[in-house]
């Protein structure tokens, strides 16, 4: 059931952007393309820089569990110190580590031989700006619009990063066959300079002095207290911690395997990230003019699907019907996400939204490095086709549990850009809402 809609916004004279994109949306929404143009290639760069090397199965876990590392040390942390300085200060601090830990990667893979070790300390250095970064940018861009125009601005921005994750794919695995790793490392560096130079560019006079607060510590009890209290947040953070685990676990370190032995190498892998990357753009599409009264509900059933690429490897599906799975997970993890999005956007408090972003991250990604590093043992011990359907098994188990919990099932949109979880007849009964334009990951 979907709510109804409101009255649409003005329509901008031809050639100017809406009136509720203002200019900090659109610099953190054209930052946000650029450096995803460069990661979504770099990713796979990663991968095939330690396979040219020479490494093995669990090196290209090691590579990838080293990325992820980082994030599950320093979240928290990240996202208490996103708390309480200005955010886009942090963003462009991250955004300089990026650069230069991505620069060091393409350096030593151009000169030839690079050792494991190496490649590991920078991708890590790389995830831990990573780390400082996803707080401040969830809290800036949701500081960025009103509730009343959240849902079109929340699914514009995921459209146009995926836009970008779709030609950066494509693009980067077109530039490993043809030129190799180094260079898609290399213009992964200069993409963090360039957004890191336009979010210098953001105007924070209209954000408030932030009280100050009773220590590291403290904040971080106040983020913990936020999340504990709010079933529908906590139980859907442990689900994808799972989910997230065995989804990278595939497709850092299966995905390229099996594109190399079965596909035909490093191209027809990009082409199918790059599907659902288009998937993704369907999603946010739909998600413009959808906009489901049970956010919850809706977002958690739209999980299921993303078995369907472990399943598809497992088999392995030719490339055209890989890609088709890959489309059809990214349209329905997008409607997730928007989902998602709004419910935080509705029920966090905007001076603790950073904290309780960074650990919903935290809880997210814990488990993603030890599942990467065990990849590669998980296909020794029961073989390459097993753990691909192992992963596609964890992703339907805890989406299914998830849905046991009420908040999920009943959380609604409420007036106002607020949401009613548990107490719709009582809203009701006060008076008649109508539901708000609104919508997250």
């Amino acid at each position: 059931m979907s709510s109804p809609r409101t009255a649409p916004s003005r329509t901008p004279a031809k050639g100017r952007r809406p009136d509720w994109a203002g200019r900090n949306y659109s610099l953190l929404t054209g930052a946000a393309v650029i450096t995803n143009l460069g990661s979504q290639g770099a990713h796979i760069a990663a991968a095939f820089a330690v396979l040219e090397a020479g490494g093995s199965v669990g090196d290209v876990g090691l590579i990838a569990a080293a990325r992820t590392l980082p994030l599950v040390l320093f979240l928290l942390i990240g996202g208490a110190i996103a708390d309480r300085l200005p955010r886009h200060r942090v963003m462009v601090a991250a955004n300089a580590l990026n650069c230069l830990s991505q620069a060091a990667f393409a350096a030593l893979v151009l000169a030839g031989e690079p050792q494991l070790w190496q490649m590991m300390l920078l991708t890590a250095l790389c995830g831990t700006g990573t780390a400082f970064f996803n707080p401040a940018a969830e809290g800036m861009l949701l500081s960025t619009v009103s509730g009343e125009h959240s849902n079109r601005a929340f699914a514009l921005f995921r459209m146009a990063i995926n836009g970008a994750g779709i030609g950066g794919a494509a693009l980067g695995g077109a530039m490993i066959a043809a030129v190799g790793p180094g260079w898609v490392l290399a213009a992964d560096a200069a993409a963090f300079a360039v957004a890191g130079a336009l979010r210098a560019f953001l105007d924070v006079s209209h954000v408030p002095d932030r009280a100050p607060g009773g220590g590291l510590l403290s904040d971080l009890r106040e983020g913990w207290v936020e999340v504990r209290t709010r079933p529908w947040l906590w139980s859907i953070v442990l689900q994808f911690s799972v989910v997230v685990a065995v989804v990278g676990a595939a497709d850092a370190v299966y995905g390229p395997l099996v594109a190399r032995d079965q596909l035909g190498g490093p191209a027809p892998w990009g082409v199918a990230l790059a599907f659902f990357g288009i998937g993704t753009i369907a999603g946010a599409v739909l998600m413009m003019a959808w906009k489901p009264r049970r956010l919850l509900l809706v977002g958690t059933l739209c999980v299921f699907p993303l078995a369907l690429p472990s399943a598809g490897l497992a088999v392995p599906l030719p490339v055209w019907g890989l890609c088709v799975v890959m489309f059809v997970s990214g349209a329905a993890i997008e409607v997730f996400g928007v989902n998602w999005m709004t419910a935080m956007h509705q029920e966090i408090p905007e001076e603790k939204f950073s904290r309780v972003t960074a650990y919903d991250w935290f809880g997210s990604v814990s488990m993603l490095p030890v599942a990467t590093a065990l990849a590669g043992p998980a296909e020794a011990a029961f073989g390459r086709t097993q753990a691909l359907w192992g992963c596609a098994v964890l992703v339907v188990v805890p989406t299914a549990l998830v849905l046991l919990v009420p908040d999920v099932r009943r959380m609604t949109r409420g007036a106002h850009g607020k949401t009613v979880a548990g107490a719709v007849a009582a809203a009701a009964a006060t008076a008649e809402q109508t539901p708000a334009d609104a919508v997250r990951h």
